[in-house]
């Protein structure tokens, strides 16, 4: 399953960035993220960032252990996490876009297990429309704390 989602924010790319890579503090920035707990920070940039994130989802709670594979300054940067069979990654992408910004968030989740992979054809619609509602949620709620900072 694949999707992504975009807002457009009146403010630079720099803005944008410095937002997204504000992981620690993600918690506050955004809604529907309860609790960030940073695991392992590397020496320099944001590869090797790794970190819990709490959630709650569907009425639960649940944490994801996500970790940073990949990154260019200002730019992009891509995320990964494994649970319940299936790998995903998540790409936070920020251009320009007029005066302002885009921010572009793609996420794919790929079943690895013979499990998920029964489950993810009719439970992948379904969880489809959940997971752009909230992903949409959150690319707004960014765009509402960078653009009160402007």
């Amino acid at each position: 399953m694949a999707m992504q989602v975009h807002v457009d924010i009146n403010a630079p790319k720099a803005a944008v960035w410095n937002a997204i890579c504000d992981i620690e503090n993600a918690a506050v920035n955004i809604n529907g993220i309860q609790k960030v707990e940073v695991l392992d920070r590397p020496a320099a940039g944001l590869v090797g960032l790794k970190w819990k994130e709490t959630r709650k989802m569907f009425g639960k709670e649940a944490t994801e252990t996500m970790w940073i594979t990949e990154a260019v300054e200002n730019d992009y940067y891509q995320a990964h996490a494994e649970s319940c069979g299936c790998h995903y990654i998540s790409t936070l992408r920020v251009s320009d876009e007029g005066a302002g910004s885009r921010l572009t968030m793609s996420h794919e989740s790929q079943p690895q297990t013979l499990v998920a992979k029964v489950v993810a054809a009719p439970m992948g619609m379904l969880f489809k429309g959940a997971m752009k509602k909230m992903i949409q949620q959150d690319l707004n709620d960014i765009k509402k704390v960078v653009e009160s900072k402007q």
